[in-house]
């Protein structure tokens, strides 16, 4: 058996791999962030059983690693050091807490991803954060759909930019001539600077979707406000604006957290409509949801990173066409503010 760490940095990811006698006989490795199948194929080559670690701030790799075939884990932070000051718990830390104590990992699965085994506390926190969700939403900080009296939707894209996916659904995008917005998070559009790049020139939006995708009420205020900052800055290098819009991965929440991106000046992008396309249920499912649910002012939730994305791609020439035919107009989540928006109507 092998226990291999998984860790983020500023710049990318680091594994560290130790044996069943808690030995490491080989160096940390690291990754830039647009190598995740690298990764996968460097931990599936190891030849020997591997149980793969990552942390709660990290959300970007589990999906993409088990459809490779990967048994892959969570350890929460009850059992882990602290984090450093930017990035998750070092990687090798991550691989001593597997090997001290395999039991206290949490095994994720394909259906329930990163949240597996929390997705009760999850729903508990989002229920009681609905009256500061409310009050956002009232005052114009908040957005789950837009004005149902326009014939407007906007498609939306999380977890990117990442090779091919992202690339692919801007060829479609671009061969329909309509447009979305792409929450990209900060490590992703750091090392592919040249998809946002693109977006910017075919008139797509793009939003904040934080660093490395963490579940947002584990985090501290100051790391909640990195997570932000140095997101958008990375953005801005590359698209030329900074975000208008902030979505927090798996939509989490909690009072403290919307206190914490009021404070922080950020506008909440949510949806009406998911897809659920990162289960990967088929794309002719991924479709049909889209077409059976959207209406108009919808926000479309699917993805162009965070795993194996082929289903959306097949699936997004239907989606298109569906929704043309209604007569609906594709718009960035930004184009669905109205004047009312600000005041808080509906």
């Amino acid at each position: 058996m092998l226990y291999a760490g998984i860790g983020w940095t500023a710049s990318g990811f680091e594994i560290a791999v130790l044996d069943g006698n808690g030995h490491g006989d080989r160096p940390a490795v690291r990754f830039a962030a647009d190598r995740s199948k690298e990764i996968a194929s460097y931990l599936n080559g190891l030849g020997r059983s591997v149980t793969a670690v990552v942390d709660s701030t990290n959300g970007m790799l589990d999906g993409g690693f088990m459809a490779a075939g990967l048994d892959m884990y969570r350890a929460d932070p009850a059992i882990l050091p602290p984090r450093p000051g930017f990035g998750s718990v070092p990687a090798v830390e991550l691989a001593r807490a597997a090997w001290r104590d395999p039991g206290s990992l949490v095994r994720l699965k394909i259906e329930s991803g990163s949240l597996t085994g929390r997705l009760d506390e999850h729903h508990a926190a989002m229920a009681s954060s609905d009256e500061a969700l409310a009050a956002m939403t009232a005052a114009g900080r908040s957005l789950e759909h837009g004005d149902r009296t326009r014939g407007q939707i906007a498609l939306t894209f999380d977890d990117g930019p990442h090779p091919p996916y992202t690339g692919r659904i801007l060829d479609i995008l671009e061969s329909y001539g309509v447009r979305a917005t792409f929450f990209c998070v900060g490590l992703n559009a750091g090392a592919r600077g040249e998809d946002l790049r693109r977006m910017a020139e075919q008139g797509h939006g793009v939003g904040n979707h934080t660093w490395s995708h963490p579940y947002l009420p584990d985090l501290s205020a100051t790391e909640l406000a990195d997570q932000l900052n140095r997101t958008g800055d990375v953005i801005a290098d590359a698209f030329g604006a900074v975000p208008a819009f902030f979505r927090p991965p798996y939509g989490s929440r909690t009072p403290a957290v919307l206190r914490s991106l009021t404070d922080l000046g950020a506008r909440l992008a949510l949806w009406d409509v998911d897809t659920e396309d990162w289960a990967m249920p088929g794309p002719e499912v991924i479709a049909r949801t889209v077409l059976r649910q959207t209406i108009p002012g919808s926000i479309v939730l699917m993805h162009d990173g965070g795993g194996d994305r082929s289903q959306t791609v097949t699936a997004l020439p239907s989606v298109i066409e569906g929704l043309l035919a209604r007569g609906l107009e594709f718009v960035r989540v930004e184009d669905l503010v109205t004047p009312n928006f600000a005041t808080g109507e509906r």
